[in-house]
């Protein structure tokens, strides 16, 4: 479940410096068809990924100490900001309610209260994390729906509601989940400036399916499309055109290609054939950069 943090800041740097942009006709061009647009919601998409990216880390990460059940997906490990059971051995700066607290019982609650400010793994949050579990998450059927009071993480207020679903079908060798994100916002406190976002992404794992309680040979597929906007009226919508693939060991997505279209007008983040490594290749208006994930 890679965060897509260091990407954002890689393709915004390109976008500052002028790499990916072909100005020589832009004179020309309509908003719509400038490259300039495109990368901005290239930007806009990856920050996006990775605000919701942490959002599904923590709901399907939280370990059965913190919660009292198994509500996650990968058992005592732990994930996102919970360190799991073997490892948990300072205080946290967050409390976290779970209403029953009796075992086994459904639907639970789960308040992730981080205050007027709390750091973890890196990051200052304010506000709550609420979620609401229909059943643990490992099972078929079950599901997390998350949404905020007051939440933020850094500069940028969250809003709007994050759904996961165990939609692994009947008799399948293979989990999936089904990940919703609806009427989403999130938005710099410091410029007011927003980036929303709706859509769907299929998570299926690929590989560890037979250890389903112990992360470390997971591998997941993702696929799906998902429409943005933001404060400056752009619209765009994102879509797989391969599957991405990222390994739970590897620190970065390692195959498929993501496409980004703005009226027609599309840009691309290749991330390779397969090898764990930190490059991918933006392409914008035909012109194309390898850049560093790290």
């Amino acid at each position: 479940m890679k965060r897509f943090n260091n990407i954002a800041r890689t393709v915004s740097l390109l976008l500052a410096t002028g790499i990916l942009l072909t100005t020589s006709c832009k004179k020309e061009q309509t908003p719509a068809q400038d490259p300039e647009v495109v990368a901005e919601a290239t930007v806009n998409e990856i920050e996006l990924s990775a605000t919701f990216e942490d959002i599904f880390d923590n709901a399907a990460g939280i370990d059965g100490i913190t919660a009292g059940d198994d509500l996650g997906i990968y058992g005592g490990t732990g994930f996102g900001i919970f360190p799991g059971q073997a490892t948990q051995t300072t205080v946290a700066c967050y409390t976290v309610t779970v209403t029953p607290r009796d075992k086994g019982v459904f639907p639970k609650k789960v308040v992730i209260d981080f205050g007027t400010g709390c750091e973890t793994n890196g990051h200052i949050r304010k506000g709550k994390i609420i979620t609401v579990y229909s059943g643990p998450l490992h099972i078929p059927g079950s599901k997390a729906v998350t949404e905020f009071d007051g939440y933020q993480i850094d500069d940028f207020k969250v809003t709007g509601r994050h759904v996961i679903l165990n939609s692994t079908e009947p008799g399948a060798n293979q989990r999936k989940f089904t990940r919703t994100v609806e009427n989403a916002r999130v938005t710099n406190v410091s410029t007011g400036f927003w980036r929303s976002w709706n859509g769907v992404i299929t998570m299926k794992q690929i590989e560890g399916n037979g250890t389903p309680l112990w992360p470390v040979d997971d591998i997941y597929q993702f696929t799906g499309r998902r429409d943005g906007a933001n404060a400056k009226g752009r619209t765009w919508v994102s879509e797989t055109k391969e599957p991405l693939v990222k390994a739970f060991t590897c620190p970065w997505i390692s195959k498929g290609i993501l496409v980004i279209s703005v009226n027609g007008t599309v840009g691309s983040i290749d991330f390779g054939s397969g090898t764990c490594d930190d490059e991918a290749t933006v392409t914008i208006n035909g012109v194309s950069k390898t850049i560093k994930l790290r």
